[in-house]
């Protein structure tokens, strides 16, 4: 069997497995018999798995520094990108249901090959950015946890990673119940901190919805925001996810996939989004405008012990590593498909954990500040996104690849306009980081 990311049409789950019974019950409510909520939840996994790049210990990261130092006027820019980030979650996952590929094996029997390798190339660097962000993240986590040095918790966040990757082999359905635990913990946590510390609602108001970046230092933060929710591994991967996952027999069995997909969607993206303005309404209102210089995770950890008490502070660091654990296993899920599908070449999870885990060795062996690297990282990853924005809507748009199933106008309008939202910040940046 392939060790690149498990889809129902690689793998024939046993009838009483929680997969197989999550399948069954899925084509029930596709005949309609079951109805509700019932109906709903054997669709409910993979936008909650890839909800779960919007919340690693990179958003962590860039959403303290971004509270710390400028309150809540970047807020907006949370907003935003937590909306382009629905849209083309649920463009990903449509193309994954309608075509039964996931994007990278599109973009692969799809473009010339010089431009798939190209984008594969990309993509790979992406892959190693989101992993340096969720390892080490978890590798804080843990060490705040355990007193254990940065390195070895790095370790230990890689071996808790790979038992639970190992539980692929059980079909989708286990992983996707497990992570969901992790992220109901991760809201769980953000919402006791928002009732320790309530935020000002008037001024989180006004800057959920007016743009204001005030020096440039806001506008790295802005990018790095940017590529920590828009996640270019978290396009691919829902396709993946989605390709084969409920198989279906006629067009209204695939429209009934489609549209449940779409409220997973709103849904787990949602509440992803909600999630990180907790983070930066969080870091506003406990560290700004008195502790600006809180800028590193392991400083809002010891800051919050004086400051709002020792439940606060496990609170925070128990969020940590639910959000680095389960985002190191997404992202190196992501990591299978991207490799497997853009070249069709499957490697063994281990080769694939340990290429993608070096960066994060390199980073702490070297003594770079961990929380620097990780925003750096979603600089990079907003740097990269780009390349499976406009790979997904070159794909979705076709009408001979999708058929009946055509996004409409409205959506080809909006999927354009996020991306060149994307496209404007990093010119933003490249032009701030050059000195104009």
């Amino acid at each position: 069997m392939s060790d690149a990311v498990i889809r129902t049409t690689d793998y024939l789950p046993e009838a009483n497995s929680a997969t197989g019974r999550a399948i069954r019950a899925g084509q029930a409510a596709l005949r309609g018999e079951r109805k509700g909520a019932r109906g709903f939840l054997p669709f409910a996994g993979p936008a909650i798995v890839a909800s779960v790049a919007y919340m690693d210990p990179g958003n962590f990261a860039t959403n303290i520094q971004a509270g710390a130092r400028h309150g809540y006027t970047l807020l907006w820019v949370v907003v935003a990108a937590n909306l382009i980030a629905m849209l083309f979650q649920g463009l990903s996952a449509r193309i994954g249901i309608v075509t039964g590929h996931s994007l990278a094996s599109l973009c692969r029997i799809h473009f010339p090959r010089p431009v798939s390798l190209a984008m594969w190339g990309i993509s790979e660097v992406a892959a190693m950015a989101t992993d340096l962000a969720e390892t080490v993240g978890a590798a804080i986590g843990i060490s705040l946890l355990t007193g254990l040095p940065l390195l070895y918790s790095l370790t230990l966040a890689m071996v808790l990673t790979w038992a639970l990757l190992s539980l692929q082999s059980r079909g989708f359905r286990p992983l996707e119940l497990i992570i969901a635990g992790f992220v109901g913990l991760i809201g769980l946590c953000y919402l006791i901190e928002l009732l320790i510390s309530p935020p000002d609602w008037r001024l989180f108001a006004w800057h959920a919805v007016v743009p204001e970046l005030r020096n440039a230092d806001a506008v790295t933060l802005a990018v790095g925001i940017v590529g920590a929710t828009v996640m270019p591994h978290a396009i691919y991967l829902h396709s993946a996810l989605m390709a084969g996952r409920m198989p279906t027999a006629t067009p209204a069995e695939t429209a009934g996939v489609l549209r449940r997909s779409n409220i997973e969607v709103a849904i787990a993206l949602g509440f992803a989004g909600m999630v990180n303005i907790a983070m930066v309404t969080m870091a506003a209102s406990m560290f700004n405008p008195a502790h600006p210089e809180v800028a590193e995770i392991e400083t809002a950890y010891q800051t919050l012990l004086p400051l709002m008490g020792g439940f606060a502070a496990m609170v925070f660091m128990a969020s940590l590593l639910a959000s680095g654990v389960s985002s190191s296993v997404v992202g190196t899920m992501a990591g299978q498909t991207i490799m497997g599908d853009f070249l069709s070449f499957r490697t063994p999870l281990w080769v694939r954990r340990v290429v993608t885990m070096a960066p994060a060795f390199a980073v702490v062996a070297i003594g770079v500040n961990p929380t620097e690297a990780l925003v750096m990282s979603q600089v990079v990853l907003s740097l990269a996104l780009p390349v499976p924005m406009i790979a997904l809507i070159v794909l979705v748009f076709r009408p001979g690849l999708m058929g009946v199933f055509l996004p409409g106008r409205t959506t080809r309008i909006a999927a354009i306009a996020g991306t060149m939202v994307v496209l404007a910040l990093n010119m933003v940046l490249l032009a701030a980081t050059a000195g104009s």
